[in-house]
């Protein structure tokens, strides 16, 4: 497995559960599940992701924009979140505000899905991709 690969299986998780939580009314309790569990996996993710994607890349010329974006993505889909904690499960607001958090992030993996990828593709070797697969999936684990 290449780092694409394992960052890309990290993302469906990320769109299975941001359907299932927008899909929620009213349910404080399943929110509350459903919330928790994406919070987690988004915050470990942007960490692993931080360290063992964007990082190597960063003095790469091509990407390093690209990487910067990137990471600041990581930062507007925590302002969400935090909107998010602030607000109560039934509210009506919350509704919205994970609506846009779902919105942000499926813009943010498909910008690295359908740009990213490529243009890092040209600068990594096909034994750094695979390197930095094993030590990002390890960190996923370590931490899941």
């Amino acid at each position: 497995m290449n780092i694409f690969e394992a960052i890309r299986k990290d993302h469906d998780i990320q769109r299975h559960l941001l359907d299932k939580l927008v899909d929620t009314s009213g349910d404080t309790k399943t929110r509350d599940e459903l919330f928790k569990s994406l919070k987690t996996e988004l915050k470990i993710h942007a960490d692993a992701e931080e360290r063992h994607y964007y990082k190597p890349l960063i003095d790469s010329d091509i990407m390093q924009e690209k990487a910067r974006h990137g990471i600041a993505e990581h930062h507007e889909i925590d302002e969400l979140i935090e909107k998010l904690e602030e607000t109560d499960y039934d509210s009506s607001a919350w509704l919205k505000i994970a609506k846009d958090l779902k919105h942000k992030v499926e813009h943010h993996l498909e910008d690295e899905e359908q740009k990213f990828f490529q243009l890092s593709g040209k600068v990594l070797s096909e034994e750094q991709k695979q390197d930095l697969a094993k030590v990002y999936q390890k960190y996923m684990s370590d931490h899941r």
